[in-house]
């Protein structure tokens, strides 16, 4: 007998959760536990055990979003083009959203299950109960319509695509976002030198001139105490890149970096950026297996151009995957042309996007994913010699 369960917290999962030979770190209990700690206030969090008699095959992370037009739309522009797309979109999508998956990362970080014990087909079908029930109990206990239901972040090569009879079924469209930008490192590299060597001379001479600029910054990693006591000081570096962002879905706690640290430990690393002994800027590294995943950042805006600050954080999550030992590195999906700067390429992510509002059209649906994940026009860069 199949069957599934729906937990509304992490200390509620049975212990054969983490037991799941799944190597997702953003699919284990530290993870999880670390964000209910310090999701965003429009978000939070359920979890899905699928099991086959009493032993637990399969699992999803599924979030509810809250979705309001101040939240997704940080600038205020005076375009009138521009407004009426910001009221069509807010129209649409406000509201509540189910999402499989972690809308705060890019990647497939959602499902997960034993397909020697339970087929996808099966495993898709215990899902799709599970955010009916999901959905019926929203409304019940929050008076709140469930607007949008989204399968997130999938690989061209991910087996989930060939489920096309579920997909139809659900009335799920699949939807191109931006690349997903993820720098392979070879065997043969050990250390920083052995990556730098390997630029051809216009992008050895650019690193060359981005470390000079950082030659007056110095780096630290930060501990759980430091994230604790300058939570605010890191939050407010973090705010002033999530606020240069057109479109948002979220903020994060103040506490959301401390949180993390908290429950992962060494596999989650905080560098912060020094002038002068002042902090001016972060960045954090997840690490997942034999991929180093990017996280968040934050810089002070006024000193980050004259000291090339993004780019040399780029740099340095290079280095550090490196120097390591990991496979490769996920830079995420946003400035995507910087990023193949230093070595990264895109790899094209999909969506399954769902509005349950009949009358909203496949057509409409894309037009806003668009509006609001447009596919950015970009010139991939080649840094490595021929």
């Amino acid at each position: 007998m199949i069957y599934y369960k729906i937990y509304k917290t992490v200390n509620e999962l049975p212990k054969q959760w983490d037991a799941l030979s799944t190597n997702d770190i953003f699919l284990k209990t530290d993870f999880l536990k670390g964000l209910e700690c310090s999701y965003p206030t429009n978000i939070s969090g359920y979890y899905v055990g699928v099991f086959k008699s009493e032993t637990l095959v399969g699992i999803a992370v599924v979030q509810r979003v809250k979705m309001y037009t101040d939240d997704i739309f940080r600038k205020n522009g005076s375009d009138s083009l521009k407004q009426f797309g910001k009221q069509l979109v807010s129209k649409i999508v406000k509201g509540n959203a189910l999402v499989v998956g972690n809308l705060m990362h890019t990647g497939q970080h959602g499902i997960y299950f034993n397909n020697k014990t339970i087929s996808q087909t099966d495993y898709l079908n215990e899902l799709e109960k599970a955010l009916d029930d999901l959905t019926l109990e929203i409304k019940a206990k929050f008076n709140k319509k469930i607007r949008v239901i989204v399968f997130k972040d999938y690989f061209e090569n991910d087996h989930i695509h060939k489920d096309t009879a579920f997909f139809k079924r659900n009335n799920l469209y699949k939807i191109q976002v931006q690349p997903n930008m993820v720098f392979d490192i070879p065997d043969i590299w050990k250390t920083s030198e052995d990556y730098i060597s390997t630029f051809n001379k216009k992008y050895r001479r650019r690193y060359r001139t981005a470390r000079k600029k950082s030659n007056s910054l110095h780096y630290r990693e930060l501990d759980v105490a430091y994230l604790k006591t300058h939570s605010d000081s890191i939050f407010n570096l973090y705010e002033t890149v999530s606020d240069n962002a057109s479109v948002n879905s979220f903020k994060l706690q103040k506490d959301h970096f401390y949180q993390l640290k908290l429950h992962l430990k060494d596999n989650f690393r905080v560098f912060g950026v020094f002038f002068k002994e002042e902090l001016v800027g972060f960045y954090t590294l997840i690490l997942n297996g034999n991929t180093l995943e990017t996280y968040f950042l934050g810089y002070n805006k006024s000193i980050q151009h004259q000291h090339q600050m993004y780019l040399n954080m780029l740099f340095n999550m290079a280095s550090f995957g490196i120097e390591n030992g990991f496979k490769n590195i996920v830079y995420a999906r946003t400035a995507m042309e910087i990023k193949s700067s230093i070595g990264a390429k895109p790899h094209t992510m999909h969506i399954y996007l769902n509005h349950t509002n009949n009358f909203i059209a496949n057509t409409v649906l894309k037009c806003v994913v668009k509006y609001m994940n447009p596919i950015q026009k970009w010139v991939e860069r080649h840094p490595f010699k021929n």
